[in-house]
């Protein structure tokens, strides 16, 4: 995700040192050596980051889907999703496909008490998964017309299975999707009950009571952006019928994050944060370790050498064994404050020596992990979360840390009672097993569908080649290895294909830093230093020249042109943006998102974060500006054939505004129509033009097609999953309909 973490974390970007020395080729990571875990090599000389860590997509994603000002709207996203369910669904299935062999970010993992070597995964953003053969396959067991934001996942003893939705952890770019409350089946997940708490925004732990599993604890972390609600610890003494609250907050933002019961002893951890429009804040007084001794009447904030109630106390990672306790505390700004063990349940605490690796395994950003897992057959053995899974054998006084035989960001870790030794780990990579106390030997899933794409790239040359960039698994190819493979690393963005030679290919990893090929990927020729810039989006647009695919547009505050295939490149705009914003987390909004480059060779449309629209019709000598003060534009389209005709669409989730997602402009830019019409009340990320007129829309809340193109809206396809649909793309000879979706990969759909 970070770049930091992008280079310590790919066998491919250990040869961006060639970069360094000036060529700026890479070669494919066919037989690169991982690097050393404490060594990282450096990125291309420009590389540009001012925003690192999990918290670069989260500010990307938060600002592209609120308004200016304003925070996301309570329940926005299930609302939207009930508005786009009542619309009638045309065409065909869609079917997936893939990656099966990349995953994605697991966020809590459990094991089913019934049924041996059976195992529970709760996706990010794509839903609950079951494997059935220790962790090898994975096959949905979630609804796919519900929300696929989940948060945790646990069993009972007799085998009744909990879901908790919406991600408790603040980055990574799906926290925008908040959750719908809590859910039980009954029969492994083929049924699912909604049994309450609709108002928690996220929910971070499930914890059912190992001596009655009628009895169930809830750590409800609440809306990241909405105060009040369901948060704080919830018990139910009925199997879920009914919930009372045993543990508030001190303030409206504070959340549970962990519920532990031990005996007659009951622990917690509340964690005081929240997202403003303006300012994130992952500290304040309310957080801390709590312990009840009296089945949660009362509560008491543990001290005793923990930090003192405070602003700057964040998110904290919490594990017991009887009377042994470990706690990580991360600072409210992300940083490492401490780690802290305690041998009497709690009363006193000590705070371990400082050690290097396990600090920086939190780099800025440890509210992004907060957890600690305690080996069940030796206390002294413990696993951290951080960048790198961390692991001491001592009981805190030494660490060493896996980042090579595992992907980083770590979130779950289940141990197997039935085979002592084995372990179960979830992070931003997917699935994997140890059969030796997760000390190495790790083994990943092999079929793990759940892949957040924010790109699609095809070519009419071969059906069978697609790419994209995913967050946190680099940019991805169908082509070149077996199955799909990562061939650039960081979080993958723009991918392209030239139609006319689909050897020929760009990818990008975040902030725009991008490479070209021309062998397919194999070798990757940096040329982002080339471009002109003082600031460029977390998504850098980048196209293709409808004409002529040696000319190439790419947008950072200004325009940049090549006509020689991206080696060499020229500005040809001012500033096209109202310049940076007034937001310190931000700095590098005020950008171009979107480019249009028409089919006449001269007009070229660009749309910025800030909400204008801009033409040149000679490529750049003169520039108008057509709109001004809309939301966040997504997409400029220009119709292939009349370059007077296009189309802008926006994102922002609206607290009963009646800015358009959609406008729709046929005399180049001088008059505007809304035509939303019936869409649901959600961001738009993409539009292609089909046959006939046709529009196809991407949105938050899957495809939608419109036959007339005037603004009547139906739902396109069947079979897709509840799930945000970040890129559409359209291959009329093929009669075909790419979508690359925040959760579940890619999926396609044939069209008329």
């Amino acid at each position: 995700m970070a770049i930091e973490r992008l280079f310590m974390r790919r066998r491919l970007l250990s040869l961006v040192l060639a970069a360094v020395a000036g060529a700026a080729v890479l070669t494919a990571p066919a037989t690169a050596a991982p690097p050393p875990v404490t060594a990282a090599p450096p990125g291309p000389p420009d590389a540009y980051r001012p925003v690192r860590g999990p918290s670069a997509p989260a500010e990307y994603r938060y600002l592209q889907k609120t308004l200016p000002g304003q925070s996301i709207p309570r329940h926005a996203h299930d609302l939207a999703a009930q508005q786009a369910r009542r619309l009638p669904a045309v065409g065909g299935r869609w079917k997936p496909l893939g990656p099966t062999n990349i995953g994605g970010r697991i966020v809590s993992l459990a094991l089913d008490p019934v049924r041996a070597d059976t195992v529970y995964a709760a996706a990010a953003s794509g839903g609950l998964w079951r494997s059935t053969d220790a962790g090898q396959t994975f096959r949905s067991v979630w609804p796919d017309a519900w929300t696929q934001s989940m948060g945790a996942v646990a069993t009972a003893p007799d085998g009744t299975l909990y879901a908790g939705t919406g991600e408790p952890n603040p980055g990574g770019g799906s926290i925008t999707y908040e959750g719908t409350g809590l859910y039980r089946s009954t029969d492994g997940g083929a049924h699912w009950r909604f049994i309450g708490l609709r108002d928690s925004g996220a929910i971070s732990a499930i914890t059912v009571d190992p001596a009655d599993p009628r009895r169930v604890f809830v750590a409800a972390a609440g809306s990241l952006y909405n105060g009040g609600g369901d948060r704080g610890v919830y018990r139910s003494d009925d199997g879920g019928e009914t919930w009372r609250r045993i543990l508030a907050g001190a303030n409206d933002f504070t959340g549970a994050t962990e519920i532990v019961v031990d005996g007659d002893r009951l622990y917690a951890v509340l964690w005081d944060h929240r997202r403003r429009p303006d300012l994130r804040t992952y500290g304040g007084v309310g957080s801390g370790v709590f312990r009840s001794t009296d089945d949660g009447r009362t509560w008491q904030r543990l001290g005793g050498g923990l930090p003192a109630e405070g602003p700057d106390v964040g998110r904290i990672g919490l594990a017991v064994a009887g009377d042994r306790l470990y706690a990580i505390v991360t600072k409210a700004g992300g940083p490492f404050e401490g780690f802290y063990v305690s041998d009497d349940a709690g009363d006193h605490w000590t705070r371990t020596p400082d050690h290097p690796a396990l600090a920086a395994s939190q780099s800025s950003f440890g509210w992004w992990f907060g957890k600690v897992w305690i080996d069940p057959r030796d206390v002294r053995h413990v696993h951290v979360a951080g960048v790198a899974l961390m692991t001491t054998k001592d009981g805190g006084a030494t660490w060493t840390g896996d980042d090579t035989s595992l992907h980083v960001d770590h979130h779950a870790m289940v141990w197997d009672p039935r085979r002592p030794g084995r372990v179960y780990l979830g992070n931003d990579g997917g699935v994997y097993r140890s059969d030796s106390r997760g000390d190495g030997g790790w083994v990943k899933a092999r079929h793990e569908p759940y892949t957040q794409l924010y790109s699609a790239a095809i070519t009419p040359q071969d059906v069978t080649r697609i790419s994209g960039g995913a967050q946190d698994n680099g940019s991805l190819r169908s082509w070149g290895g077996d199955g799909f493979n990562e061939y650039l690393g960081g979080d993958g963005e723009e991918n392209l294909i030239d139609p006319s030679d689909a050897d020929n290919v760009i990818a990008c990893y975040q902030y725009g830093n991008c490479f070209r090929s021309t062998d397919g990927g194999d070798t990757l020729t940096y040329f982002a230093d080339r471009t002109t810039f003082k600031r460029r989006n977390w998504f850098t647009p980048v196209v293709l020249d409808p004409r002529d695919p040696r000319v190439l547009y790419y947008g950072a505050e200004v325009l940049n042109r090549s006509t020689d295939g991206g080696a060499t490149w020229q500005a040809i705009s001012p500033d096209l943006s109202g310049g940076p914003g007034a937001d310190p987390a931000y700095p590098n909004y005020g950008t171009i998102t979107s480019i249009a480059p028409a089919g006449d060779g001269r007009t070229v449309y660009a749309g910025t974060d800030d909400g204008r629209v801009w033409v040149t019709r000679d490529l750049g000598g003169t520039w108008t500006k057509l709109a001004e003060g809309r939301p966040w534009v997504t997409r400029v389209v220009v119709d292939p054939a009349d370059p007077d005709r296009v189309w802008t669409t926006h994102s922002g989730y609206r607290a009963g505004s009646p800015l358009p997602h959609v406008y729709a402009s046929s005399d180049g830019g001088g008059h505007w129509r809304n035509i939303s019409g019936n869409l649901p009340a959600a961001p738009v990320n993409d539009l292609v033009v089909a046959r006939g007129g046709m529009l196809h829309l991407a949105t938050d809340q899957g495809v939608f097609t419109s036959p007339s193109g005037r603004g009547h809206w139906l739902r396109l396809g069947r079979g897709m999953p509840q799930v945000p649909v970040d890129d559409i793309e359209y291959d009329p000879d093929h009669h075909r309909l790419v979508a690359a979706t925040f959760g579940r990969g890619f999926y396609e759909l044939t069209t008329p």
